[in-house]
């Protein structure tokens, strides 16, 4: 899908592209690939990079054409086994000629538009869309980074209940999530280093820059900040595995013992050899209140030293 937008004065659509507008392309079909290669002489190869997921934050320049790719975060559907992730955003620029292409629909670029309509300013130029995109990504990465540290709180207080592998997994999916965005942040911020050197830049465009790079220092931080967090949670996790798993074999090396005495009593009085009460009346029951006897004195001390 694609939509074109006069971003002078304000930001609105327009029935059809001209020179000087933002083409916003959302899950390309094959005719918007067409329209952006056969009309717009887009470079083909700058879509096959986009398209491509893992694709890393860079810049590139051929014959005219800017390509700049840069990490945006996105959240997957519930079921998915990592739901916080980051995926590339392409920004095609030439004399004219302003171009974005996710393969995905996200809340991020919904919010950006409609902040930019809220806002009524619009863009200067191309060069300013792109710094904006960026701001509105780091800011987009704390957002993101909220929800990561809710869930993280959550998994804190469910310390007190009992443990299973549901929530191992969930907090192992949530360190992964935050590899993605301080990996994807530092690509951002050398690809931004990198702009600043490569694109025309105004006054206007510099103040941009400068709250550009505290938003994203402050993601950056904030997302090392909830890492370590998460890595002392895991180990309280596993430290309470590991006092559970030897508190268990307490218990059954407990339930052992005391259940070895009176096998170990009737073993012996069992045995076929004379012990002196083979005549006796009271012989087997005497065995009987023998073992019983002792199986409680060890529970009992068991009981007390807490192993049970």
């Amino acid at each position: 899908m694609r939509t074109f937008w006069n971003y002078h004065q304000g930001l609105r659509t327009l029935d059809e592209w001209q020179p000087n507008c933002w083409v916003q392309v959302t899950c390309p079909s094959r005719e918007d690939e067409d329209f952006l290669i056969n009309d717009l002489k887009i470079p083909d190869y700058f879509i096959d990079d986009i398209r491509d997921k893992d694709e890393r934050a860079r810049y590139d320049y051929d014959e005219g054409w800017t390509l700049i790719i840069l990490r945006i975060p996105y959240v997957k559907e519930a079921q998915s086994r990592t739901p916080h992730t980051t995926i590339p955003l392409g920004i095609i620029l030439n004399k004219g000629v302003c171009i974005s292409v996710c393969n995905y629909e996200t809340n991020m670029m919904i919010d950006f538009i409609s902040y930019q309509q809220k806002r009524g300013l619009g863009f200067t130029d191309s060069v300013d869309f792109v710094f904006r995109v960026f701001l509105s990504s780091a800011v987009w990465y704390l957002k993101r980074l909220k929800q990561i540290s809710a869930l993280i709180e959550r998994a804190k207080r469910d310390l007190d209940h009992p443990i299973d592998n549901a929530d191992l997994i969930s907090l192992s999916r949530l360190q992964d999530s935050l590899t993605y965005f301080v990996t994807s942040i530092r690509g951002n911020e050398t690809l931004l280093s990198k702009l600043k050197m490569k694109l025309p830049i105004d006054e206007l465009d510099a103040d941009l820059i400068e709250d550009v790079n505290i938003e994203m220092s402050q993601a950056r931080e904030t997302t090392s900040i909830y890492s370590n967090i998460l890595d002392s949670t895991m180990e309280t996790y596993a430290s309470i595995i590991n006092n559970n798993m030897a508190q268990t074999m307490k218990t059954m090396t407990s339930v052992s013992i005391i259940l070895m005495l009176p096998t170990l009593i009737a073993s012996f009085f069992g045995m076929n050899l004379l012990n002196g009460i083979e005549s006796s009346v009271f012989g087997f029951g005497g065995v009987i209140v023998g073992s019983l006897i002792l199986t409680l004195l060890f529970y009992r001390y068991f009981r007390r030293i807490k192993w049970m």
